[in-house]
């Protein structure tokens, strides 16, 4: 499909397909909607919930020259403040005329949509955008505005920004000091594109390694995560002792509130059942020790409490972060999440303000009817004229306090446009420092490591000349996908920190990825690991590594029978279960997602060309590595993991060998549930839309209707528990989600597609088409089975997934699972659209239909 080519790199770039109309910018696919069973109101234990002593007092000038300002204002002009569009979706001219207080680049967002702009080119939109805002010859309004980014590792959205390690290795680190000057860094180099405001630190608990977002948390316990969310802020905003908000300071945001790392199952956006004091015990630490030291923004998070939308739950924005604990900054919210409360759509949604958010993210073009219905919902009363001033003040109040109402334009701050701090060599030393720190020794027998660098080395694996992927990420594009070295100037791939530490000395190197070397070496470092991911993109049903293609473990098991003895980098962004990998390797090392500056890697590995250890292994694991597949182990929670908390070898570690670890997986053929994506209606969460080539729309109603296909519940054994599709012309009717679902285990246990159809009519061609995160054009021609079955009747058809994967299904990334297409003249009944092994669904012959047959 070609909608679908689109679907790489830009964060923004999943989301026009979730569609309440033909208008673009609904929020992506609420896993546990509002409606989930569990929904319960959340108990009001605020006895639970601390008061902070806030580092950032309030004081009488600056909440005096806020209420003045205020007072100044018309209705248009506060609600121009809580809404903040994004670049790809506003020009200087909307800002002019609507004085937005504040705007976003999400990730793969860049000046003139061009992903090599320049230094020049970021500092010139910022001018130009904060130009328009103070420019009141439209709106009347001369207020700044503010402009926020993901700079989460680095300033990462930039070509030549130092990429620092992600966070769950600077959790292996445990260096609170070394994360401060990371964050300060950033800030600079943030500082000198002429942006305000980072959103970071994110200070998740993730408590269950299948989450797509874990390499985004700093460790499963919240130990090290209130040290680091309070290190961090003071980098970034400055702290008590030196003063906040100096002209190379930003202001940080600590996201996302709260208990997005401890959904059920790990999904991403999902939902957390958690009692309220593990909520806090295990959640809210990095809140509690960053807000302490004056974080002025908050992020509300996708994801729901016991089936409550966290961007509609005003027990916790209001009553727990607001006025329990004291926070008097403004709580943003995530890409378009406000759409995702019951009730809500992305151009309509009063219930966030009226719960505590103060700033609606709303990327796309969904903000202006927003902008309009929010204006009418103050003036009819549905949203209270106190809880619109009440958020206006706390954002103008952040703009006092961080200086933006006073400082120079953009391009006239002090550091903005200096290109030479974009990965300046002072802030990539500190990444090198960084990386070294992070590295975690899980196996060293023999003593092999460290190496000599006099030694013939060969460097195998394709991660090892790969700086995108050993970036991950959130690496300039949101997904970290499609770039090549050549987009990170000035940073080095783990290859040549490697090359150049073995030619320094004397040393041979030869890098061949797949492990033919010329000379046979004297040892092999091979470097494997996870491609790039972001959020539910990454989310996973198992941590096995490679499940179903093993081309890793291939690649260590040729070298080792070759008798050369071999190191393993992993690259990952969580711990996975490599229990082969480890057991044909001499020597396996966690680098995580290290970034740009790999020759940190290198730097633990060599001893200097007199044999003397340069820098031993200090990294131990922030998180548990787990026993099996399966296993979710947590600090405390009695489980037994493989590697347990806080495990790392040193070069000083006793000699002991690691015996071989047990290789067999359990297969849980017994606990295969049928999947059902449609049964009377479309299974949350997935959605039905209809698919043409000018637009994509979801259905809502009972009723779809598009100029190409009509799609219209109907009456089968119950009331409307079937489908009925008409075709006009060229289309498709497909069930999706926009991160992408793993059905690698009904795979592995021969699992099928199974539908019932009924055919009224039957046109010139029907086609069966499963989406993947990457293409997989599949597509299955069904005519020849369906013109041979009785029309008006109701038959059920199989197609095996055995068939699927023959033709190039990647079953472990199914964005959907079920897309039908046809054109003029087909009309059929559709109902039961389910993923079953044949002996778990039906008894009796069921017709297997692969290619056509």
């Amino acid at each position: 499909m070609k909608l679908f080519n689109r679907l790489k790199n830009s964060r923004s770039a999943f989301y026009p397909l979730l569609l309440t109309s033909v208008i673009l910018g609904c929020s992506p696919a609420d896993k546990t909607p509002a409606t989930h069973s569990e929904e319960t109101e959340a108990p009001d234990s605020l006895a639970i919930w601390p008061e902070l002593k806030i580092e950032i007092q309030r004081d009488e000038e600056t909440e005096a020259r806020v209420k003045q300002l205020l007072a100044t204002m018309t209705l248009e002009q506060k609600v121009a403040q809580i809404i903040q569009p994004e670049i790809r979706d506003i020009t200087v001219e909307d800002m002019r005329k609507y004085g937005f207080g504040s705007y976003l680049n999400g990730g793969g967002g860049f000046p003139n949509n061009n992903k090599h702009s320049s230094i020049a080119d970021w500092v010139t939109l910022a001018e130009q955008m904060y130009q328009a805002s103070v420019d009141d010859s439209l709106d009347g309004s001369s207020i700044p505005t503010m402009w926020g980014t993901d700079a989460v590792h680095g300033h990462n959205n930039v070509i030549g920004a130092t990429i620092f390690p992600h966070n769950i290795g600077l959790g292996a680190a445990n260096d609170p000091g070394l994360i401060k000057r990371i964050a300060a860094a950033t800030s600079i180099e943030v500082q000198a594109t002429g942006i305000d405001w980072i959103f970071a630190p994110t200070v998740a608990a993730a408590r269950n390694d299948r989450w797509g977002r874990t390499y985004e948390s700093y460790s499963e316990d919240p130990e090290i995560i209130g040290a680091y969310s309070r290190a961090i802020v003071e980098g970034l905003q400055g702290d008590k002792n030196q003063g906040f908000f100096a002209d190379d300071k930003v202001i940080s945001t600590v996201k996302h509130f709260i208990g997005d790392g401890g959904t059920v199952d790990g999904d991403d956006q999902g939902n957390n059942i958690d009692s309220e004091q593990e909520l806090f015990d295990i959640h809210a630490q990095g809140y509690v020790h960053g807000l302490t030291a004056g974080s002025q923004s908050v992020m509300a998070s996708f994801n729901s409490w016991h089936g409550k939308k966290i961007h509609g739950s005003e027990y916790l924005l209001t009553k727990v972060l607001k006025e329990k604990m004291g926070f008097d900054g403004f709580v943003v919210g995530d890409w378009n999440g406000h759409g995702q409360i019951q009730g809500c759509t992305n151009d309509n949604c009063p219930a966030a303000i009226n719960a505590g958010l103060d700033i609606y993210m709303v990327p796309t073009q969904a903000w202006k009817p927003l902008y309009e219905n929010l204006i009418k919902q103050v003036k009819s009363g549905e949203i209270l004229q106190s809880r619109l001033d009440d958020a206006v003040t706390r954002v103008l109040r952040v703009k006092a306090r961080a200086g933006i109402l006073d400082k120079p334009s953009p391009a006239n701050r002090k550091y903005a446009g200096k290109a030479k701090l974009i990965g300046a060599q002072a802030h990539r030393d500190i990444a090198r420092e960084a990386v070294r720190k992070s590295l975690v020794l899980l196996k060293n027998n023999n003593q092999l490591l460290p190496l000599a660098p006099t030694q013939k080395i060969l460097v195998a694996g394709d991660g090892a000349d790969n700086i995108g992927k050993q970036s991950g990420g959130w690496s300039i594009t949101w997904q970290g996908t499609g770039n090549t070295n050549e987009d990170f100037p000035g940073g080095s791939s783990i290859y040549q920190g490697i090359e150049a530490a073995v030619s320094q000395a004397g040393g041979q190197v030869e890098l061949a990825v797949d492990g033919k070397y010329q000379e046979k070496p004297d040892v092999a470092i091979v470097v494997f690991g996870e491609e790039p991911y972001a959020e539910g993109n990454g989310d996973v049903d198992n941590v096995e590594y490679q499940r179903g293609s093993k081309s890793d473990l291939a690649l260590l098991k040729k070298l080792k029978a070759q008798d050369i003895p071999v190191v393993s980098l992993f690259i990952s962004g969580r711990p996975m279960w490599v229990n082969a990998e480890i057991n044909h390797s001499d020597a396996f090392v966690a680098v995580w997602l290290p970034g740009t500056e790999a020759q940190g890697i290198a730097d633990v590995l060599f001893t200097d060309p007199q044999g003397e250890v340069q820098y031993d292994f200090e990294g131990r694991l922030s998180f548990s590595w787990p026993a099996s597949p399966d296993q979710q182990a947590n600090r405390h929670d009695g489980q037994s993991p493989l590697f347990a908390y806080g495990y790392g070898l040193s070069y000083d570690t006793a000699p002991q060998n690691l015996p071989l670890l047990n290789e067999e997986v359990e297969e849980n053929n017994n606990e295969l549930p049928v999947f059902a994506l449609y049964q009377g209606s479309v299974k949350a969460p997935w959605e039905l839309l209809a698919i043409t080539d000018n637009s994509r729309i979801q259905m809502t109603s009972s009723v779809l209707d598009s100029a190409e296909l009509t799609i219209k519940t109907r009456d089968r054994r119950i009331q409307e528990d079937a489908l009925q599709l008409t075709w006009q012309a060229p289309a498709s009717m497909m069930i999706f989600k926009p991160f992408p679902e793993d059905f690698l285990r009904y795979l592995e246990n021969d699992a099928s597609l199974f539908f019932d159809v009924n055919i009224q009519s039957l046109g010139s061609s029907v086609a069966l088409n499963m989406i993947c995160m990457d293409p997989c054009d599949n597509n299955l021609d069904l005519t020849p089975s369906l013109s041979q079955l009785t029309e008006n009747e109701w038959h059920t058809l199989q197609v095996p997934f055995s068939c699927l994967k023959q033709r190039g299904v990647n079953f472990s990334k199914l964005m959907a699972p079920f897309e039908l297409s046809s054109s003029t003249g087909t009309q059929m009944l559709v109902s039961d659209i389910v993923i079953a092994r044949t002996e778990d669904y039906q008894s009796g012959q069921i017709p297997q239909i692969c290619d056509g047959e």
